[in-house]
């Protein structure tokens, strides 16, 4: 007499497909519950965007030293009291106030450094130092 009505090894021929199945439903949940559905319940009336032109760029000062020691506020030349004036009186007119400069290689250096003081002295902060790009060699 037969234990069993099956063969052992006929049941490790058949694929059982549960696991996959049950994997399938809990991935297809997981994407339905985290996409965002695209719903506009509420009417609004969205302002629109202001079309204004930008803003020109600011003008920047050249504060010129050249060879021979002359100052040069945007080609005019000045002495550094006349230069320590009209950097007031620009800067009256704006806070913001950039100035260059630019200074010659034989330019002496004390030249350089009182031009910086007196834009220092008229609370000009936004200061450059012009320099040509170094030789690739």
């Amino acid at each position: 007499m037969k234990k069993c009505s099956k063969t052992v090894h006929s049941s490790l021929t058949e694929l059982n497909i549960t696991p996959l199945l049950d994997l399938a439903f809990v991935l297809l949940v997981i994407f339905i519950i985290t996409t965002t559905p695209i719903v506009n319940d509420l009417e609004l009336t969205l302002p629109k965007a202001a079309n204004r032109p930008k803003d020109p760029p600011r003008k920047v000062n050249y504060v010129t030293v050249d060879h021979s020691g002359r100052i040069y506020l945007n080609k005019l030349e000045v002495d550094l009291p006349a230069l320590q004036a009209e950097m007031t009186e620009l800067r009256k007119a704006d806070a913001d106030l950039t100035v260059t400069v630019r200074g010659d290689s034989k330019s002496k250096y004390k030249q350089i450094v009182a031009v910086m003081d007196a834009l220092q002295q008229c609370n000009v902060s936004k200061v450059n130092l012009a320099t040509d790009p170094a030789d690739k060699k």
